[in-house]
């Protein structure tokens, strides 16, 4: 078995594998003075939202006090909004001090237009990233919106010495290239986790999930993308197979693992869990995707996101088979993708993602979740449904892409079909599901002013005082000696009760004692 993947013993508590890792850039180009004219190379930060296919253009502004952007300019009274007809202020600043997001947070909220990092030393350049996370529950971190980039330490003295001599800077900031457009169609990964337990990431990927998969299966059912989900696994270290950590972690004899959810080997759900549920999901793609379907795994996570969290103990085989069965699968079909994971062999599905790890060509191996890679360049950015459909946007040719890039006033149409896997009354033509942008939602209805209450998935029922009105309340009613009778209690209260004088469950059936 290999280990040379794995260069951590405690790679289970840590996830510290080390991988290629390659830094995404982006050209500057100074476009005044004509001392500093020139392109230049910039990396894309890990936050905020790149403009790309776009171009930015601006004037570049050093801030006298707060350099380093690490507090809130208003303490200062400074501001950076640009007036009408003006260009955006690029705020440069210094690196040090604080996180390279609270230096854009400030920046963006002092009205500059987008931020530029000094590095400050000599060195090749750097993604910026989001901070590590016990550091990453700070709630600006998914308003970050201008785009940011780290500039080289000799650029940025250039640049403060012009702007030192009165010099007007301006820069062109250029995201044509950034993401390749070989062809007709895009190409992108997703690699994801079905882990959620993993704090804000988690939550994150999660809503980005459920928001983006209206756009994800338009695009893929027109075959404008090909799409394919991915999840990372690591192998156990050879000597270390029968250790109590590698036994709640991994599956087949160690050679994939998945970090303890709750970091405690003694409670909740453990790290194989994690590896059982991931292999099930890429299972789903890869039946869905040979009966022409693949777009049915954005509704499979979604809905499994929803109905067999952690937090309520139903992250477990039995709820995903539900989902699985919901969405029209034969549940027999996953398990034979699934396989033994006592099997003391390979795992075909799980070995493949392994391989597809190690990077290729431009992109750099995949050692950080959530990761978008898009024509095989790692996306930048917020992992937002508008900033992430721009970017796949952007790998079309200019003029050739679908009309989904140019509007959003389109609906999915998905309950057409066994409609959608939701909860619906076939006798009172109610349903619980609904077409939106984002896709099909399985939510209880209102109905003539009633509410309809449950999870929309497996059962919804009629609710207030007018519930008696929509289908009786799905409770009993008949005729007795030409009178009519009903077992809908007509109050604020909930459930059926035989009337006097009969007696059943009050659903199915009253008969007269």
């Amino acid at each position: 078995m290999k280990v040379g993947f794995l260069v951590c013993i405690w790679f289970v508590l840590c996830g510290c594998c080390m991988g290629r890792f390659v830094v995404e850039k982006n050209s500057l180009r100074v476009t005044s003075p004509d001392s500093i004219k020139e392109v230049y190379e910039c990396a894309i930060g890990n936050f905020g939202v790149p403009q790309y296919g776009g171009t930015m253009v601006g004037n570049v502004m050093y801030p006298k006090t707060n350099q380093k952007s690490c507090k809130n300019f208003s303490d200062f009274d400074v501001f950076y909004k640009s007036k009408p007809g003006g260009m955006p202020v690029f705020l440069l600043v210094d690196r040090g001090d604080c996180f390279f997001t609270l230096k854009a947070w400030n920046a963006q909220q002092a009205g500059a237009g987008a931020i530029l990092v000094a590095d400050d030393r000599v060195e090749p350049l750097i993604t910026m990233d989001t901070p590590e996370e016990e550091d990453a529950k700070a709630d600006y971190l998914q308003d970050i919106t201008i785009p940011s980039a780290l500039i080289s330490k000799s650029l940025g003295d250039s640049i403060k010495k012009e702007l030192s001599k009165g010099e007007m800077v301006n820069i062109n900031l250029d995201w044509r290239e950034a993401l390749p457009h070989p062809d007709d169609r895009v190409e992108y990964e997703f690699w994801t986790n079905s882990n959620d337990e993993c704090g804000p990431k988690c939550e994150s990927q999660r809503e980005f999930v459920k928001h983006f998969k209206g756009a994800a299966q338009i695009l893929e059912q027109k075959g404008y993308t090909q799409f394919s989900p991915h999840y990372i696994t690591w192998y156990c270290p050879e000597a270390f197979i029968l250790s109590k950590q590698c036994k709640s972690q991994c599956i087949n004899h160690g050679r994939y693992c998945d970090p303890d959810p709750e970091q405690d080997f003694s409670k909740g759900y453990d790290g194989k869990d994690v590896v059982l549920q991931n292999l099930r999901q890429a299972c789903f793609f890869k039946v869905a995707n040979e009966s022409g379907k693949p777009w049915l795994w954005w509704d499979y996570v979604t809905d499994f996101a929803i109905r067999c969290p952690m937090k309520e103990k139903k992250y477990t085989k039995e709820c995903a088979d539900q989902v699985i069965k919901s969405l029209g699968f034969d549940v027999k079909q996953i398990e034979k993708c699934v396989g033994d994971p006592e099997a003391d062999t390979d795992n075909p599905v799980l070995k493949a993602e392994q391989d597809t790890q190690i990077g290729k060509g431009a992109r750099g191996d995949v050692t950080i979740l959530p990761t978008l890679i898009i024509n095989n360049r790692q996306y930048r950015g917020k992992l937002d449904k508008g900033a992430v459909l721009k970017a796949i946007c952007s790998g079309f040719e200019e003029t050739t892409e679908p009309a989904i890039c140019l509007t959003e006033e389109i609906e999915t149409n998905e309950c057409l079909e066994s409609n959608g896997g939701c909860w619906q009354d076939k006798a009172a033509n109610i349903t619980a599901c609904q077409d939106t942008f984002r896709g099909r939602v399985c939510e209880c209805p209102v109905v003539q002013g009633v509410k309809f209450v449950g999870d929309g998935y497996t059962h919804c029922e009629a609710s207030g005082a007018l519930r008696c009105e929509i289908n009786n309340g799905g409770c009993w009613k008949g005729t007795q000696n030409g009178r009519a009778y009903s077992a809908c209690i007509d109050d604020h209260t909930k459930g059926c009760k035989c009337p006097p004088g009969f007696k059943g469950d009050g659903v199915n059936s009253c008969e007269g004692m």
